[in-house]
Protein backbone atom coordinates (compact mmCIF):
# COMPACT_ATOMS: atom_id res chain seq x y z
CA UNK A 1 0.00 0.00 0.00
CA UNK A 2 1.30 3.45 -0.93
CA UNK A 3 2.50 5.59 1.97
CA UNK A 4 1.78 8.75 -0.07
CA UNK A 5 -1.80 9.21 -1.25
CA UNK A 6 -3.85 12.01 -2.74
CA UNK A 7 -7.06 13.56 -1.46
CA UNK A 8 -9.20 16.44 -2.60
CA UNK A 9 -7.23 18.71 -0.27
CA UNK A 10 -3.69 17.56 -1.05
CA UNK A 11 -1.25 14.79 -0.27
CA UNK A 12 -1.44 12.49 2.74
CA UNK A 13 1.71 10.76 3.97
CA UNK A 14 0.89 7.87 6.29
CA UNK A 15 -2.54 9.46 6.62
CA UNK A 16 -1.27 12.90 7.64
CA UNK A 17 -1.41 16.08 5.48
CA UNK A 18 1.86 16.56 3.62
CA UNK A 19 3.23 19.01 1.10
CA UNK A 20 6.18 17.96 -1.06
CA UNK A 21 8.94 20.59 -1.05
CA UNK A 22 11.60 18.86 -3.06
CA UNK A 23 14.81 19.58 -4.94
CA UNK A 24 16.40 17.73 -7.83
CA UNK A 25 19.83 16.27 -7.20
CA UNK A 26 21.17 13.48 -9.40
CA UNK A 27 23.43 11.07 -7.53
CA UNK A 28 25.27 10.15 -10.74
CA UNK A 29 26.42 13.76 -11.21
CA UNK A 30 27.95 14.05 -7.72
CA UNK A 31 31.01 12.32 -6.29
CA UNK A 32 29.62 9.67 -3.88
CA UNK A 33 31.80 10.93 -1.04
CA UNK A 34 29.87 14.22 -1.29
CA UNK A 35 26.33 12.81 -1.29
CA UNK A 36 25.86 13.19 2.46
CA UNK A 37 27.03 16.82 2.38
CA UNK A 38 24.65 17.75 -0.43
CA UNK A 39 21.71 15.99 1.22
CA UNK A 40 22.37 17.79 4.50
CA UNK A 41 22.35 21.12 2.67
CA UNK A 42 19.05 20.18 1.03
CA UNK A 43 17.46 19.66 4.43
CA UNK A 44 18.92 22.88 5.80
CA UNK A 45 17.37 24.88 2.94
CA UNK A 46 14.00 23.60 4.08
CA UNK A 47 13.44 20.73 1.65
CA UNK A 48 11.67 17.64 2.93
CA UNK A 49 12.25 15.60 -0.23
CA UNK A 50 14.86 15.14 -2.95
CA UNK A 51 14.32 13.90 -6.48
CA UNK A 52 16.59 11.92 -8.75
CA UNK A 53 16.52 10.37 -12.18
CA UNK A 54 17.99 6.89 -12.77
CA UNK A 55 20.20 6.56 -15.90
CA UNK A 56 19.55 3.24 -17.63
CA UNK A 57 22.60 3.62 -19.88
CA UNK A 58 25.03 3.70 -16.95
CA UNK A 59 23.33 1.08 -14.81
CA UNK A 60 23.08 -1.43 -17.68
CA UNK A 61 25.85 -0.67 -20.18
CA UNK A 62 25.73 -4.24 -21.53
CA UNK A 63 22.39 -5.82 -22.47
CA UNK A 64 23.52 -9.19 -21.14
CA UNK A 65 25.58 -7.95 -18.22
CA UNK A 66 24.76 -7.40 -14.56
CA UNK A 67 23.35 -4.20 -13.11
CA UNK A 68 26.03 -1.70 -12.07
CA UNK A 69 25.37 -0.32 -8.57
CA UNK A 70 28.94 0.55 -7.64
CA UNK A 71 30.55 3.87 -6.69
CA UNK A 72 28.85 6.75 -8.44
CA UNK A 73 25.93 4.40 -9.24
CA UNK A 74 25.29 3.02 -5.74
CA UNK A 75 21.68 4.15 -5.67
CA UNK A 76 20.73 2.05 -2.60
CA UNK A 77 23.45 3.82 -0.60
CA UNK A 78 22.21 7.21 -1.81
CA UNK A 79 18.70 6.32 -0.67
CA UNK A 80 20.00 5.24 2.74
CA UNK A 81 21.83 8.55 3.11
CA UNK A 82 18.72 10.50 2.16
CA UNK A 83 16.70 8.65 4.76
CA UNK A 84 19.38 9.20 7.39
CA UNK A 85 19.07 12.93 6.72
CA UNK A 86 15.29 12.72 7.20
CA UNK A 87 14.50 13.30 3.52
CA UNK A 88 11.92 11.59 1.36
CA UNK A 89 12.73 10.68 -2.26
CA UNK A 90 10.94 11.04 -5.59
CA UNK A 91 12.37 8.37 -7.89
CA UNK A 92 12.31 8.90 -11.65
CA UNK A 93 13.56 5.68 -13.32
CA UNK A 94 12.57 6.66 -16.85
CA UNK A 95 13.28 4.63 -18.87
CA UNK A 96 13.87 7.93 -20.69
CA UNK A 97 15.17 10.74 -18.48
CA UNK A 98 16.24 13.57 -20.86
CA UNK A 99 18.25 15.47 -18.19
CA UNK A 100 20.71 16.82 -20.79
CA UNK A 101 22.27 13.39 -20.34
CA UNK A 102 23.93 11.23 -23.00
CA UNK A 103 21.15 9.67 -25.08
CA UNK A 104 18.52 10.79 -22.59
CA UNK A 105 19.59 7.83 -20.44
CA UNK A 106 18.64 5.21 -23.03
CA UNK A 107 21.49 2.72 -23.59
CA UNK A 108 23.31 2.89 -26.91
CA UNK A 109 22.99 -0.87 -27.41
CA UNK A 110 19.24 -0.26 -27.63
CA UNK A 111 19.09 3.02 -29.53
CA UNK A 112 21.55 1.93 -32.22
CA UNK A 113 18.91 -0.32 -33.82
CA UNK A 114 16.94 2.04 -36.11
CA UNK A 115 14.09 -0.47 -36.42
CA UNK A 116 13.22 -0.36 -32.71
CA UNK A 117 10.52 2.20 -32.00
CA UNK A 118 11.85 3.78 -28.86
CA UNK A 119 9.47 4.75 -26.05
CA UNK A 120 6.57 2.82 -27.56
CA UNK A 121 4.84 -0.51 -27.01
CA UNK A 122 7.14 -2.08 -29.62
CA UNK A 123 7.90 -5.45 -27.96
CA UNK A 124 11.60 -5.09 -28.76
CA UNK A 125 11.66 -1.96 -26.61
CA UNK A 126 9.37 -3.13 -23.81
CA UNK A 127 11.13 -6.52 -23.55
CA UNK A 128 14.47 -4.77 -23.03
CA UNK A 129 12.84 -2.40 -20.55
CA UNK A 130 11.30 -5.26 -18.57
CA UNK A 131 14.63 -7.08 -18.37
CA UNK A 132 16.19 -3.88 -17.00
CA UNK A 133 13.45 -3.43 -14.41
CA UNK A 134 13.94 -7.07 -13.37
CA UNK A 135 17.49 -6.07 -12.42
CA UNK A 136 16.91 -2.54 -11.12
CA UNK A 137 13.89 -2.85 -8.87
CA UNK A 138 14.69 -5.73 -6.47
CA UNK A 139 17.57 -3.87 -4.72
CA UNK A 140 15.35 -0.77 -4.48
CA UNK A 141 12.24 -2.37 -2.98
CA UNK A 142 13.57 -2.22 0.62
CA UNK A 143 13.86 1.55 0.19
CA UNK A 144 10.19 2.15 -0.61
CA UNK A 145 8.19 4.01 2.04
CA UNK A 146 5.85 1.04 2.41
CA UNK A 147 8.89 -0.94 3.59
CA UNK A 148 10.10 1.83 5.88
CA UNK A 149 12.31 3.52 3.27
CA UNK A 150 12.40 7.07 1.88
CA UNK A 151 10.91 6.59 -1.62
CA UNK A 152 7.36 7.99 -1.56
CA UNK A 153 6.59 8.23 -5.30
CA UNK A 154 7.85 6.84 -8.60
CA UNK A 155 7.52 8.52 -11.99
CA UNK A 156 6.15 6.78 -15.09
CA UNK A 157 8.23 7.80 -18.15
CA UNK A 158 9.23 11.47 -18.47
CA UNK A 159 7.49 14.31 -20.31
CA UNK A 160 6.05 11.71 -22.65
CA UNK A 161 3.48 14.13 -24.03
CA UNK A 162 6.28 15.99 -25.82
CA UNK A 163 7.23 12.77 -27.62
CA UNK A 164 4.39 10.34 -28.27
CA UNK A 165 0.79 9.27 -27.81
CA UNK A 166 1.19 5.53 -27.16
CA UNK A 167 -0.98 5.11 -24.08
CA UNK A 168 -0.56 1.34 -24.31
CA UNK A 169 3.15 1.85 -23.69
CA UNK A 170 2.51 3.97 -20.59
CA UNK A 171 0.08 1.35 -19.33
CA UNK A 172 2.69 -1.35 -19.88
CA UNK A 173 5.29 0.64 -17.98
CA UNK A 174 2.97 1.33 -15.05
CA UNK A 175 2.00 -2.34 -14.87
CA UNK A 176 5.67 -3.38 -15.09
CA UNK A 177 6.40 -1.23 -12.05
CA UNK A 178 3.40 -2.51 -10.11
CA UNK A 179 4.00 -6.18 -10.91
CA UNK A 180 7.59 -5.88 -9.66
CA UNK A 181 6.61 -4.56 -6.26
CA UNK A 182 6.31 -0.78 -6.68
CA UNK A 183 3.32 0.02 -4.46
CA UNK A 184 4.09 3.70 -4.00
CA UNK A 185 2.26 6.55 -5.71
CA UNK A 186 2.91 6.59 -9.47
CA UNK A 187 2.95 9.93 -11.28
CA UNK A 188 3.54 11.39 -14.71
CA UNK A 189 5.07 14.76 -15.54
CA UNK A 190 4.53 16.84 -18.65
CA UNK A 191 4.94 20.38 -19.84
CA UNK A 192 2.03 22.54 -18.74
CA UNK A 193 -0.08 22.64 -21.86
CA UNK A 194 -3.24 20.68 -22.67
CA UNK A 195 -1.78 18.66 -25.54
CA UNK A 196 1.24 17.44 -23.61
CA UNK A 197 -0.70 16.72 -20.42
CA UNK A 198 -3.26 14.69 -22.37
CA UNK A 199 -0.75 12.72 -24.44
CA UNK A 200 1.56 12.05 -21.50
CA UNK A 201 -1.09 11.32 -18.93
CA UNK A 202 -2.40 7.95 -17.85
CA UNK A 203 -5.88 7.43 -16.38
CA UNK A 204 -5.66 6.67 -12.69
CA UNK A 205 -2.12 7.99 -12.43
CA UNK A 206 -1.37 11.28 -10.67
CA UNK A 207 -0.35 14.02 -13.14
CA UNK A 208 2.19 16.77 -12.50
CA UNK A 209 3.43 19.63 -14.68
CA UNK A 210 6.81 21.16 -15.52
CA UNK A 211 7.40 24.88 -15.89
CA UNK A 212 9.65 27.69 -14.69
CA UNK A 213 7.41 30.76 -14.84
CA UNK A 214 3.81 31.82 -15.52
CA UNK A 215 2.88 30.02 -12.35
CA UNK A 216 -0.82 30.88 -12.19
CA UNK A 217 -1.42 30.01 -15.85
CA UNK A 218 0.54 26.75 -15.59
CA UNK A 219 -1.37 25.65 -12.50
CA UNK A 220 -4.64 26.50 -14.26
CA UNK A 221 -3.64 24.25 -17.16
CA UNK A 222 -2.83 21.44 -14.76
CA UNK A 223 -6.11 21.91 -12.86
CA UNK A 224 -8.08 21.83 -16.11
CA UNK A 225 -6.44 18.52 -16.94
CA UNK A 226 -6.80 17.09 -13.41
CA UNK A 227 -9.85 18.66 -11.74
CA UNK A 228 -9.25 17.14 -8.29
CA UNK A 229 -6.37 16.42 -5.98
CA UNK A 230 -3.09 18.18 -5.22
CA UNK A 231 -1.29 20.48 -7.62
CA UNK A 232 2.38 19.81 -8.19
CA UNK A 233 5.14 21.24 -10.34
CA UNK A 234 7.49 18.28 -10.78
CA UNK A 235 10.16 20.44 -12.42
CA UNK A 236 10.26 24.08 -11.38
CA UNK A 237 13.03 25.33 -13.65
CA UNK A 238 15.15 27.87 -11.77
CA UNK A 239 18.07 28.03 -14.21
CA UNK A 240 19.11 26.38 -17.44
CA UNK A 241 21.82 24.32 -19.11
CA UNK A 242 24.59 25.47 -21.45
CA UNK A 243 25.73 24.40 -24.92
CA UNK A 244 29.28 24.83 -26.13
CA UNK A 245 29.62 28.14 -27.96
CA UNK A 246 26.67 29.82 -26.23
CA UNK A 247 26.54 32.16 -23.22
CA UNK A 248 26.26 30.77 -19.70
CA UNK A 249 22.62 30.81 -18.60
CA UNK A 250 21.61 32.35 -15.28
CA UNK A 251 18.34 33.45 -13.72
CA UNK A 252 17.96 36.21 -11.18
CA UNK A 253 17.53 34.75 -7.68
CA UNK A 254 14.82 37.22 -6.71
CA UNK A 255 12.82 36.40 -9.84
CA UNK A 256 13.02 32.65 -9.21
CA UNK A 257 12.20 33.11 -5.52
CA UNK A 258 9.12 35.19 -6.36
CA UNK A 259 7.80 32.41 -8.59
CA UNK A 260 8.56 29.82 -5.92
CA UNK A 261 6.54 31.92 -3.48
CA UNK A 262 3.65 32.05 -5.96
CA UNK A 263 3.74 28.27 -6.26
CA UNK A 264 3.72 27.65 -2.53
CA UNK A 265 1.13 30.38 -1.90
CA UNK A 266 -1.17 28.54 -4.30
CA UNK A 267 -0.91 25.48 -2.07
CA UNK A 268 1.04 23.51 -4.66
CA UNK A 269 3.83 21.04 -4.05
CA UNK A 270 7.10 21.56 -5.88
CA UNK A 271 10.29 19.93 -7.03
CA UNK A 272 12.98 22.56 -7.66
CA UNK A 273 14.96 21.73 -10.79
CA UNK A 274 17.82 21.87 -9.98
CA UNK A 275 18.57 22.18 -6.27
CA UNK A 276 22.09 20.96 -7.07
CA UNK A 277 23.12 20.31 -10.65
CA UNK A 278 26.53 18.69 -10.34
CA UNK A 279 28.75 17.69 -13.24
CA UNK A 280 28.61 15.70 -16.47
CA UNK A 281 31.76 13.77 -15.64
CA UNK A 282 33.62 11.77 -18.29
CA UNK A 283 31.58 11.33 -21.50
CA UNK A 284 28.09 11.64 -19.99
CA UNK A 285 26.86 14.98 -21.35
CA UNK A 286 23.96 15.01 -23.77
CA UNK A 287 23.18 17.18 -26.77
CA UNK A 288 20.27 18.83 -28.51
CA UNK A 289 19.59 18.71 -32.23
CA UNK A 290 16.93 21.04 -33.55
CA UNK A 291 18.26 22.83 -36.62
CA UNK A 292 21.83 21.88 -35.76
CA UNK A 293 23.64 19.57 -33.39
CA UNK A 294 24.48 21.34 -30.09
CA UNK A 295 26.38 19.44 -27.36
CA UNK A 296 25.99 20.20 -23.65
CA UNK A 297 28.99 21.43 -21.64
CA UNK A 298 30.65 19.45 -18.85
CA UNK A 299 29.29 21.57 -16.01
CA UNK A 300 25.67 21.01 -15.00
CA UNK A 301 25.75 23.90 -12.54
CA UNK A 302 22.34 24.98 -13.92
CA UNK A 303 22.57 28.19 -11.85
CA UNK A 304 21.06 26.05 -9.10
CA UNK A 305 20.56 26.76 -5.40
CA UNK A 306 23.79 24.89 -4.65
CA UNK A 307 26.66 25.63 -7.00
CA UNK A 308 28.42 22.87 -8.92
CA UNK A 309 30.90 22.60 -6.05
CA UNK A 310 28.14 22.40 -3.44
CA UNK A 311 28.28 25.93 -2.04
CA UNK A 312 25.05 27.79 -1.18
CA UNK A 313 24.42 30.36 -3.90
CA UNK A 314 22.08 33.37 -4.01
CA UNK A 315 19.07 31.15 -4.74
CA UNK A 316 19.80 28.99 -1.69
CA UNK A 317 19.36 31.95 0.64
CA UNK A 318 16.39 33.38 -1.27
CA UNK A 319 14.58 30.04 -1.43
CA UNK A 320 15.18 29.33 2.25
CA UNK A 321 13.47 32.61 3.11
CA UNK A 322 10.52 31.77 0.86
CA UNK A 323 10.13 28.22 2.19
CA UNK A 324 10.18 29.54 5.76
CA UNK A 325 6.97 31.47 5.02
CA UNK A 326 5.17 28.24 4.16
CA UNK A 327 6.81 25.39 6.08
CA UNK A 328 9.20 24.77 8.96
CA UNK A 329 12.87 25.39 8.18
CA UNK A 330 15.66 24.00 10.38
CA UNK A 331 17.03 26.50 12.87
CA UNK A 332 20.60 25.42 12.14
CA UNK A 333 22.71 28.06 10.36
CA UNK A 334 23.13 28.16 6.59
CA UNK A 335 26.20 26.11 5.62
CA UNK A 336 29.36 28.06 4.87
CA UNK A 337 31.13 27.68 1.51
CA UNK A 338 33.45 24.70 1.40
CA UNK A 339 37.23 24.97 1.64
CA UNK A 340 39.12 25.46 -1.61
CA UNK A 341 42.60 24.35 -2.56
CA UNK A 342 45.25 27.09 -2.59
CA UNK A 343 46.23 28.35 -6.04
CA UNK A 344 48.45 25.70 -7.61
CA UNK A 345 50.42 25.57 -10.86
CA UNK A 346 50.83 22.19 -12.56
CA UNK A 347 53.75 21.72 -14.94
CA UNK A 348 52.87 19.19 -17.63
CA UNK A 349 56.36 17.95 -18.40
CA UNK A 350 55.65 14.53 -19.91
CA UNK A 351 53.80 13.77 -23.12
CA UNK A 352 52.84 11.06 -25.60
CA UNK A 353 51.44 11.74 -29.07
CA UNK A 354 48.22 9.88 -29.77
CA UNK A 355 48.49 8.96 -33.45
CA UNK A 356 51.63 6.80 -33.27
CA UNK A 357 50.48 5.09 -30.06
CA UNK A 358 46.82 4.45 -30.86
CA UNK A 359 47.37 0.72 -31.23
CA UNK A 360 48.73 0.55 -27.68
CA UNK A 361 45.44 1.99 -26.43
CA UNK A 362 43.03 0.01 -28.58
CA UNK A 363 43.35 -3.03 -30.81
CA UNK A 364 42.20 -1.95 -34.27
CA UNK A 365 39.17 -3.47 -35.94
CA UNK A 366 39.71 -4.06 -39.65
CA UNK A 367 37.08 -2.86 -42.12
CA UNK A 368 38.09 -4.09 -45.55
CA UNK A 369 35.61 -1.86 -47.37
CA UNK A 370 34.07 1.30 -45.91
CA UNK A 371 34.75 2.49 -42.34
CA UNK A 372 32.32 1.30 -39.66
CA UNK A 373 30.47 3.52 -37.22
CA UNK A 374 31.12 3.77 -33.49
CA UNK A 375 27.85 1.92 -32.99
CA UNK A 376 29.08 -1.01 -35.09
CA UNK A 377 32.24 -1.00 -32.98
CA UNK A 378 30.02 -1.18 -29.86
CA UNK A 379 31.68 1.98 -28.57
CA UNK A 380 29.29 3.89 -26.31
CA UNK A 381 31.44 6.99 -25.89
CA UNK A 382 34.88 8.37 -26.61
CA UNK A 383 36.79 8.50 -29.89
CA UNK A 384 37.61 6.37 -32.89
CA UNK A 385 40.83 6.75 -34.84
CA UNK A 386 40.24 5.63 -38.43
CA UNK A 387 43.35 4.88 -40.51
CA UNK A 388 43.87 4.00 -44.17
CA UNK A 389 46.13 4.94 -47.07
CA UNK A 390 45.45 7.07 -50.14
CA UNK A 391 46.68 5.33 -53.32
CA UNK A 392 47.41 8.45 -55.40
CA UNK A 393 49.22 11.76 -54.96
CA UNK A 394 47.05 14.73 -55.84
CA UNK A 395 45.31 17.86 -54.68
CA UNK A 396 41.65 17.06 -54.24
CA UNK A 397 38.58 16.70 -52.12
CA UNK A 398 37.94 14.23 -49.33
CA UNK A 399 34.24 13.54 -49.09
CA UNK A 400 32.64 11.94 -46.03
CA UNK A 401 29.23 10.69 -47.17
CA UNK A 402 26.62 11.35 -44.51
CA UNK A 403 28.96 13.60 -42.54
CA UNK A 404 30.63 12.83 -39.24
CA UNK A 405 29.40 12.13 -35.73
CA UNK A 406 30.33 14.46 -34.21
CA UNK A 407 33.71 16.11 -34.84
CA UNK A 408 36.49 14.79 -37.07
CA UNK A 409 40.14 15.87 -37.22
CA UNK A 410 41.87 14.82 -40.43
CA UNK A 411 45.60 14.15 -40.81
CA UNK A 412 47.76 13.21 -43.80
CA UNK A 413 51.05 11.57 -42.79
CA UNK A 414 50.47 12.92 -39.29
CA UNK A 415 50.03 16.54 -40.39
CA UNK A 416 46.66 18.19 -39.61
CA UNK A 417 44.71 19.20 -42.70
CA UNK A 418 41.32 20.19 -41.29
CA UNK A 419 38.33 19.64 -39.04
CA UNK A 420 34.76 18.64 -39.88
CA UNK A 421 31.85 19.17 -37.48
CA UNK A 422 28.36 17.73 -37.43
CA UNK A 423 26.93 20.98 -36.09
CA UNK A 424 28.11 22.74 -39.24
CA UNK A 425 26.80 19.95 -41.54
CA UNK A 426 30.29 19.57 -43.04
CA UNK A 427 31.12 16.64 -45.34
CA UNK A 428 33.96 17.79 -47.65
CA UNK A 429 37.56 18.85 -47.04
CA UNK A 430 40.23 19.96 -49.54
CA UNK A 431 43.55 18.15 -48.97
CA UNK A 432 46.92 17.63 -50.61
CA UNK A 433 48.18 14.05 -50.72
CA UNK A 434 51.96 14.35 -51.18
CA UNK A 435 52.72 10.82 -52.40
CA UNK A 436 50.97 7.54 -53.19
CA UNK A 437 50.33 5.47 -50.09
CA UNK A 438 50.15 8.47 -47.74
CA UNK A 439 48.53 7.66 -44.40
CA UNK A 440 45.13 9.19 -43.80
CA UNK A 441 44.07 9.42 -40.15
CA UNK A 442 40.62 10.60 -39.08
CA UNK A 443 40.06 11.06 -35.35
CA UNK A 444 36.33 11.25 -34.63
CA UNK A 445 34.95 12.46 -31.30
CA UNK A 446 31.54 11.56 -29.92
CA UNK A 447 30.51 14.90 -28.39
CA UNK A 448 27.44 13.48 -26.61
CA UNK A 449 24.26 11.66 -27.58
CA UNK A 450 21.13 13.66 -28.37
CA UNK A 451 18.86 13.60 -25.31
CA UNK A 452 15.61 15.12 -26.59
CA UNK A 453 13.41 14.56 -29.62
CA UNK A 454 13.47 12.12 -32.53
CA UNK A 455 17.26 12.08 -33.08
CA UNK A 456 18.08 10.01 -29.99
CA UNK A 457 20.37 7.21 -31.11
CA UNK A 458 21.79 9.07 -34.11
CA UNK A 459 24.96 7.19 -35.12
CA UNK A 460 28.47 8.34 -34.27
CA UNK A 461 31.82 8.04 -36.01
CA UNK A 462 32.25 8.03 -39.79
CA UNK A 463 28.74 7.65 -41.12
CA UNK A 464 29.32 6.41 -44.67
CA UNK A 465 31.85 5.85 -47.45
CA UNK A 466 34.88 8.12 -47.71
CA UNK A 467 36.12 9.15 -51.16
CA UNK A 468 39.09 11.10 -52.50
CA UNK A 469 38.33 12.83 -55.79
CA UNK A 470 35.41 10.45 -56.22
CA UNK A 471 37.34 7.23 -55.61
CA UNK A 472 36.31 5.22 -52.56
CA UNK A 473 38.94 4.65 -49.89
CA UNK A 474 38.82 1.13 -48.47
CA UNK A 475 40.81 -0.89 -45.97
CA UNK A 476 40.34 0.95 -42.67
CA UNK A 477 41.87 0.18 -39.29
CA UNK A 478 39.36 1.44 -36.72
CA UNK A 479 40.74 2.06 -33.21
CA UNK A 480 37.92 2.36 -30.59
CA UNK A 481 39.37 4.66 -27.93
CA UNK A 482 37.35 4.36 -24.71
CA UNK A 483 40.10 6.10 -22.71
CA UNK A 484 38.92 4.38 -19.54
CA UNK A 485 42.44 3.17 -18.75
CA UNK A 486 45.46 5.34 -19.54
CA UNK A 487 48.06 3.02 -18.02
CA UNK A 488 49.31 2.05 -21.48
CA UNK A 489 50.09 5.62 -22.50
CA UNK A 490 53.90 5.74 -23.00
CA UNK A 491 54.66 9.11 -21.42
CA UNK A 492 58.15 10.49 -21.93
CA UNK A 493 59.78 13.72 -20.72
CA UNK A 494 59.01 16.75 -22.84
CA UNK A 495 62.18 18.20 -24.34
CA UNK A 496 62.72 21.94 -24.10
CA UNK A 497 63.51 22.05 -27.83
CA UNK A 498 60.61 19.80 -28.85
CA UNK A 499 58.40 21.31 -31.56
CA UNK A 500 54.94 22.53 -30.69
CA UNK A 501 52.47 19.67 -30.87
CA UNK A 502 50.71 19.65 -34.22
CA UNK A 503 48.30 16.88 -33.36
CA UNK A 504 46.55 15.17 -30.48
CA UNK A 505 48.75 14.22 -27.56
CA UNK A 506 48.54 13.20 -23.92
CA UNK A 507 50.24 15.48 -21.39
CA UNK A 508 51.06 14.51 -17.82
CA UNK A 509 52.14 16.45 -14.76
CA UNK A 510 52.17 16.09 -10.99
CA UNK A 511 51.36 18.48 -8.18
CA UNK A 512 51.44 18.42 -4.39
CA UNK A 513 48.41 18.74 -2.13
CA UNK A 514 48.46 19.32 1.62
CA UNK A 515 44.84 18.94 2.63
CA UNK A 516 42.48 17.92 -0.20
CA UNK A 517 39.79 20.49 -1.00
CA UNK A 518 37.64 21.43 -3.97
CA UNK A 519 39.40 23.20 -6.80
CA UNK A 520 38.84 24.24 -10.41
CA UNK A 521 41.09 23.32 -13.34
CA UNK A 522 41.93 26.26 -15.59
CA UNK A 523 43.73 25.63 -18.89
CA UNK A 524 44.99 28.85 -20.48
CA UNK A 525 46.83 28.10 -23.72
CA UNK A 526 45.03 24.78 -24.24
CA UNK A 527 42.27 24.32 -26.81
CA UNK A 528 40.15 21.18 -26.61
CA UNK A 529 40.31 17.79 -25.00
CA UNK A 530 39.76 15.69 -21.88
CA UNK A 531 41.16 15.91 -18.34
CA UNK A 532 41.83 13.34 -15.63
CA UNK A 533 43.01 13.84 -12.04
CA UNK A 534 44.37 10.72 -10.35
CA UNK A 535 42.58 8.65 -12.96
CA UNK A 536 39.20 10.31 -12.30
CA UNK A 537 37.77 11.55 -15.60
CA UNK A 538 36.68 15.16 -15.07
CA UNK A 539 35.28 15.54 -18.58
CA UNK A 540 35.68 17.69 -21.67
CA UNK A 541 37.25 21.15 -21.92
CA UNK A 542 37.05 23.47 -24.92
CA UNK A 543 38.13 27.06 -25.30
CA UNK A 544 35.03 27.71 -27.40
CA UNK A 545 33.34 28.26 -24.05
CA UNK A 546 31.35 29.33 -22.24
CA UNK A 547 32.81 27.02 -19.58
CA UNK A 548 36.45 27.87 -18.82
CA UNK A 549 37.20 25.74 -15.74
CA UNK A 550 36.50 22.13 -14.78
CA UNK A 551 35.34 21.25 -11.28
CA UNK A 552 37.72 18.95 -9.36
CA UNK A 553 35.92 17.40 -6.34
CA UNK A 554 37.97 17.25 -3.15
CA UNK A 555 37.61 13.43 -2.79
CA UNK A 556 39.47 12.99 -6.10
CA UNK A 557 42.60 14.50 -4.53
CA UNK A 558 44.93 12.95 -1.96
CA UNK A 559 47.57 14.33 0.39
CA UNK A 560 50.98 14.37 -1.28
CA UNK A 561 51.59 13.76 -4.99
CA UNK A 562 48.70 13.95 -7.44
CA UNK A 563 48.57 13.40 -11.21
CA UNK A 564 46.95 15.50 -13.93
CA UNK A 565 46.59 14.08 -17.45
CA UNK A 566 45.24 15.98 -20.44
CA UNK A 567 44.39 14.71 -23.89
CA UNK A 568 44.83 17.86 -25.97
CA UNK A 569 43.44 17.47 -29.48
CA UNK A 570 44.84 20.58 -31.17
CA UNK A 571 48.20 22.22 -31.62
CA UNK A 572 49.17 23.80 -28.32
CA UNK A 573 51.74 26.04 -26.75
CA UNK A 574 50.48 25.10 -23.30
CA UNK A 575 52.92 23.59 -20.82
CA UNK A 576 51.12 24.24 -17.56
CA UNK A 577 47.68 24.18 -15.97
CA UNK A 578 46.28 26.10 -13.02
CA UNK A 579 44.17 24.97 -10.09
CA UNK A 580 42.13 27.93 -8.90
CA UNK A 581 39.69 28.62 -6.07
CA UNK A 582 36.99 30.14 -8.27
CA UNK A 583 34.92 28.60 -11.06
CA UNK A 584 34.58 30.31 -14.43
CA UNK A 585 31.48 29.14 -16.30
CA UNK A 586 31.76 31.93 -18.84
CA UNK A 587 29.98 35.15 -19.79
CA UNK A 588 26.29 35.05 -18.92
CA UNK A 589 23.31 35.33 -21.22
CA UNK A 590 22.06 38.89 -21.75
Amino acid sequence: MSALTTSSDGFLLHGEPFRIISGAMHYFRIHPDQWADRLRKARLMGLNTVETYVPWNLHQPDPDGPLDLDGLLDLPRYLRLAQAEGLHVLLRPGPYICAEWDGGGLPSWLTEDPDIRLRTSDPRFTDALDRYLDLLLPPLLPHLAASGGPVIAVQVENEYGAYGTDTAYLEHLAQSLRSRGIDELLFTCDQANPEHLKAGGLPGTFATATFGSKVAHSLEQLRAHQPEGPLMCAEFWIGWFDHWGEPHHVRDAADAAADLDRLLSAGASVNIYMFHGGTNFAFTNGANHDHAYAPIVTSYDYDAALTESGDPGPKYHAFREVIARHAPVPEEPVPAPGAKLPLTTVELDRRAPLLPHATALAKPVRADADPVTMNELELRAGYVLYRTTVPVAADGLLHFAGGVGDRAQVFVDGAPVGVLERERHEETLPVRVPHPGATLDVLVENMGGVNYGPRIGAPKGLLGPVTFNGTALHGWDCHPLTLDNLSAVPFAPTSDDAPTDAGPAFHQGTFEVGTPADTFLSLPGWTKGQAWVNGFHLGRYWNRGPQRTLYVPAPVLRPGANELVLLELQATTGTRALLTDTPDLGPVNP
